[in-house]
């Protein structure tokens, strides 16, 4: 296959993957979700986020946007991604080892009534599945992203959206595709026209 068509197969699978996004039970689930994170925020709570990899960068990517601003100037909402101290993960993966790197993490800083959002497109990943762990007994509600399958994830976390794809890279296009959207309907219903 020749670089161009690559390109243009890998762009149209892409869009065949948000594409399916568009379907009923995928924007009544994304509704769902933004919603849990609206409540939370009107509660005076905050986000906890982490991801391994490319995941890590998209749980980033969230807590910027949170903490920042998205597309609107407006107060400042506590998130925290699990993936910004390095001290802190090579401290726990050489004391307790890699598996707890999140969950020390999340005992530290969750609180009940906190919303915990775990991104692995596999679905398994150990030390965000300890992390899921440990936010449920500290009292946090607990949010997935994962891929098509969902792995472990889908049935422990008590909301889970499975981006409708099996290929990495496309199900991680359609997190951050996800993270966008939560991001604009949290600055709407939070800030409702306020700064």
């Amino acid at each position: 296959m020749e670089t161009k068509e690559t390109i243009q197969k890998l762009i149209a699978d892409s869009i065949e993957a948000k594409q399916k996004m568009l379907g009923s039970e995928h924007i009544e689930y994304i509704q769902t979700i933004a919603d849990k994170i609206v409540e939370a925020y009107g509660n005076n709570k905050k986000t906890i986020i982490c991801g391994n990899g490319g995941s890590a960068a998209d749980a980033l990517h969230f807590a910027a946007e949170m903490v920042v601003r998205f597309e609107k100037n407006r107060k400042a909402l506590p998130s925290i991604a699990l993936s910004e101290n390095v001290s802190t993960i090579t401290a726990a993966g050489n004391d307790f080892g890699y598996d707890q790197s999140f969950s020390r993490q999340v005992e530290a800083f969750a609180q009940s009534g906190d919303i915990f959002i775990a991104i692995s497109t596999s679905g398994n990943s150990p030390n965000v599945i300890k992390a899921i762990e440990s936010a449920k007994k500290i009292g946090a509600f607990t949010i997935g992203m994962t891929n098509e399958d969902g792995g472990k994830m889908k049935s422990m976390c008590d909301l889970c959206y499975c981006a409708p794809s099996k290929i990495t890279a496309r199900a991680q296009e359609c997190h951050i595709l996800l993270i966008h959207i939560i991001c604009r309907i949290i600055e709407e219903k939070v800030f409702n026209g306020r700064e």
